[in-house]
């Protein structure tokens, strides 16, 4: 994957630090959510919002130490 660096205020990194929904999340995986949500929501208000329901009980789920880690996931599928 190519990657480049961008220039960004610290208010704006805590702002997205907020958006993390565990610890090791990259920032290049918070911001294409941000952006997955930013078009969700011109293009379909309703699912938007629907959208940003479901996030938010996911990241109080992963707050509760509720989830599954990647391994763990990839060892159920069989992978």
């Amino acid at each position: 994957m190519n990657t480049t660096t961008i220039k960004i205020g610290v208010d704006t990194k805590g702002q997205l630090d907020a958006f993390r929904e565990y610890k090791s999340e990259t920032y290049d995986e918070v911001v294409k959510k941000v952006v997955f949500i930013a078009r969700n929501a011109r293009d379909d208000p309703e699912l938007s919002a629907e959208a940003i329901e479901a996030i938010e009980k996911a990241r109080a789920r992963i707050k509760k130490g509720r989830f599954v880690t990647e391994k763990e996931a990839r060892k159920r599928l069989g992978f």
